[in-house]
């Protein structure tokens, strides 16, 4: 009677022994290299605007143009709720007044108090002039106009 041929096995050069029949336990092992970076797609995808560029949009003439944008069917809202301090678009009226009651709306007017970083405040700081602390500005919520449509 023939009896079944035993598994073959051999050192490997770990010192363990590795078997040389059947599939490797490592095959389909390296899925998750390809989700390494899905954190930094998800935030350069929702990126804001910087508080530097936000201030250069809280001036009159900026603001009133974004404020009093034409009609554009692919932004949200189209175009005609934004909210100037956190450079978001709305999609009602509604939701624009609601958001300002936000603790997020209420953080960022917080952050955009202190005057922008400005290359003469940074050659002040590595010594090249005396220190002067930022100015703190006045930054109210924006009025809100209601269409009657």
């Amino acid at each position: 009677m023939k009896s079944k041929p035993e598994l073959v096995a051999r050192k490997g050069w770990s010192g363990f022994k590795v078997s040389t029949m059947g599939k490797s336990k490592q095959t389909g092992n390296h899925k998750s290299d390809k989700k390494k970076n899905i954190s930094k797609t998800w935030k350069t995808k929702r990126r804001t605007k910087d508080l530097d560029q936000i201030h250069s949009d809280m001036k009159p003439e900026t603001a009133a143009k974004l404020l009093h944008q034409e009609v554009d069917f692919d932004v949200t809202g189209c175009a005609q709720h934004y909210c100037l301090h956190c450079a978001r678009y709305f999609v009602d009226m509604k939701a624009l007044k609601e958001h300002f009651k936000t603790k997020v709306h209420k953080k960022r007017l917080k952050q955009l108090r202190e005057e922008p970083y400005t290359q003469a405040e940074a050659e002040r700081a590595a010594g090249m002039g005396s220190y002067i602390p930022p100015k703190i500005i006045e930054v109210k919520t924006q009025p809100v106009e209601e269409d009657m449509d």
